[in-house]
């Protein structure tokens, strides 16, 4: 074999210091020594696979000839072999040398005058070069997967352009390209360092905005809700207050001149605004889930049907009612007037969907919530078993984006004064509280089907007694002794006077410490009426328990607007607590306490001494 210096070699191999024609002097080279072609191969440190290095095809012919020479190659040495090149209809000898560090030099085809291995040894520098133009690809392709500094990456890789362009003179140049080229890494490390933090500064300034939109919304949709409220409140008391002022004339003038009808009207119009005033709040409460519900086990398809005729009366006769029944309907735990004012108020707007006629179908039914379904659900339901109720009309139904805001408090497609746009606030609020589920379908033209999931109640369900017969007047009377602690004097008086009126002797007092000395001065007392909330940092409840450690045969009954977490929690009432919400009647008043004394006193439980 004719031997060429290794000078000679080195000063040949220098041509190849150029890239932009590295494959093409690569090929001259090669002929230059008696062969085809010449290639370097580098091992990828990500992928640990060799690939041909910069400037030479990095398409290879392919075939098991390369595989097996591939392969060969990670047993380091030299070695010859035979390829497929330049393509796969081509087949010429090799001759390789394999590195341990992952280079590998190949000679393909011809009569050689050098072997590999003496090109290898030469071309020294020409690999560094080729070896850091591979690690400046890996880098310029780290710093294109960096996204935000793209700018700088693309500015390194400009000045480790500049760096090979010096390399191709002499190897002072080179060793200073890899010294640039180390710096350059390090400094992209850095930055790659520093930009999780520049990420977590940034999502924190997103997050900041987006609470203020969140807080920006909340306030609108308090002052929406503020205004309905004192819309619908000013109208009722105009009413209100109107019917006492025609009542206090008339009852300032003289009898032969007062008009008795007259009379009678306001004390009715007076009494009908202030049941819409009670129902407005009730629905607000409803809404906002702060209802003091009394779940019960319940039938749901004798509860529909218990209510079927109110239902028709309700949306009139030129509406067909249809009510369908599930066999073996699973027993539901749902507080019953709650859920037969939801059902109203669906049948409701049923009705006002149909104003020429139609048809109002409700049917019950066992289902599973699976978390399939809950997974397009945007409150949080926990999946199991439930029992559903369908209300469906034939009506004019809803488009998609009245149907997005059904559940809005005081939105409302009906004509001013029609409705107050809490009807469905109300449901919503119920069945979640109860912790169910309301899904409303509709289409315009098609009709509207509001589905409600109640909770099912694992257990027996006791069968219903008759029906409580209503207590008349003498029967609501008594003689007990009755504590009445209420912080509002007016509130206070009118609860006196209705017991007193029946009967009742009455102890007043304005808050606990009242109460508890009252209780020390009478040495019987038989109820203790109290408010849920009271001044003085001792509540009801609290009172209520100290009250029967002191006299443990006192009924206790709870009244209150609004009663927080003191006897609901999970918004049910704690067991074997009795609650009367304001506003109550004479009548709710007298028949409660009437029913309550007549009751056995319940026990007391660790949460009342709490």
């Amino acid at each position: 074999m004719i031997s060429t210096t290794e000078p000679d070699l080195s000063r040949l191999l220098s041509t190849l210091a150029d890239r932009q024609d590295r494959s093409g002097q690569a090929m001259a080279v090669a002929r230059q020594l008696g062969s085809r072609d010449l290639l370097v191969l580098l091992r990828d440190p990500e992928l640990g696979v060799l690939r041909p290095a910069p400037g030479f095809p990095q398409t290879l012919a392919g075939g098991p000839t390369w595989t097996d020479l591939l392969a060969r190659c990670g047993q380091g040495g030299t070695f010859r072999s035979t390829v497929h090149h330049p393509d796969a209809r081509h087949q010429q000898a090799a001759d390789v040398w394999a590195g341990q560090d992952g280079v590998v030099v190949v000679l393909i085809g011809g009569e050689p005058r050098v072997r590999a291995a003496e090109i290898a040894k030469a071309a020294e520098l020409l690999i560094a070069l080729l070896q850091a133009e591979a690690r400046e690809e890996a880098a310029l392709a780290a710093a294109r997967s960096a996204g935000d500094a793209t700018r700088r990456a693309t500015a390194l890789a400009s000045s480790l352009d500049q760096a090979r362009s010096q390399l191709a003179a002499n190897a002072r140049s080179l060793r200073e390209a890899l010294s640039e080229a180390a710096r350059l890494n390090r400094e992209l490390r850095a930055l790659n360092d520093t930009l999780e933090q520049r990420v977590q500064e940034e999502i924190a300034e997103r997050m900041k905005a987006e609470g203020a939109l969140r807080q920006a919304q909340k306030m609108e949709a308090i002052g929406q809700l503020t205004g309905g409220v004192a819309h619908d409140f000013n109208n009722l008391l105009t009413v209100i207050i109107g019917g006492l002022d025609n009542i206090a004339r008339q009852l300032d003038a003289d009898s032969a001149a007062r008009d008795d009808a007259r009379l009678r009207r306001a004390v009715d119009m007076a009494t009908q605004s202030a049941e819409r005033a009670a129902t407005l709040t009730s629905r607000l409460l409803a809404f906002s889930r702060r209802q003091a519900l009394d779940p019960k086990p319940l039938r749901a398809d004798r509860l529909v049907h218990d209510i079927g005729e109110l239902l028709q009366r309700s949306i009139g006769e030129h509406i067909t009612l249809e009510l369908v029944a599930s066999p073996g309907l699973w027993p539901a735990f749902a507080d019953p007037n709650e859920l037969e004012q939801a059902l109203l108020n669906l049948a409701v707007n049923a009705r006002d969907a149909m104003p020429a006629g139609g048809k109002l179908t409700i049917e019950t039914q066992n289902v599973f919530l699976d978390e399939a379904y809950l997974s397009t659900v945007p409150e949080p339901v926990s999946p199991g078993q439930y029992v559903m109720i369908a209300v469906s009309d034939t009506g004019h139904g809803m488009d998609g984006d009245t149907l997005s805001q059904v559940f809005e408090p005081f939105f409302t497609t009906k004509e001013t004064g029609k409705g107050t746009g809490l009807g469905l606030s109300q449901v919503y609020g119920f069945l979640r509280q109860s912790g169910g589920h309301v899904r409303i379908y509709s289409e315009v033209g098609q009709g509207t089907t509001a589905k409600l999931y109640l909770p099912r109640f694992h257990g027996e369900v006791a069968s219903p007694a008759a029906e409580a017969r209503r207590l008349d007047a003498s029967l609501l009377r008594g003689k007990e002794f009755v504590l009445v602690v209420e912080d509002d004097d007016g509130v206070r008086a009118y609860s006196s006077g209705v017991l007193r009126e029946l009967g009742y002797t009455v102890i007043e007092a304005a808050d606990a410490a009242g109460a508890l000395a009252a209780l020390d001065e009478h040495p019987r007392v038989d109820l203790l009426f109290t408010d849920v909330v009271l001044p003085g940092g001792v509540h009801g409840h609290k009172l209520a328990a100290q009250v029967r450690e002191r006299r443990p045969g006192v009924q206790v009954l709870f009244t209150s607007g609004y009663t927080r977490n003191a006897i609901v929690h999970n918004g049910r009432l704690d067991p074997g607590v009795q609650l009367i919400t304001k506003p109550f009647t004479y009548e709710d008043l007298a028949l409660r306490v009437r029913r309550l004394l007549d009751s056995p006193v319940p026990h007391i439980n660790d949460r009342d001494r709490s």
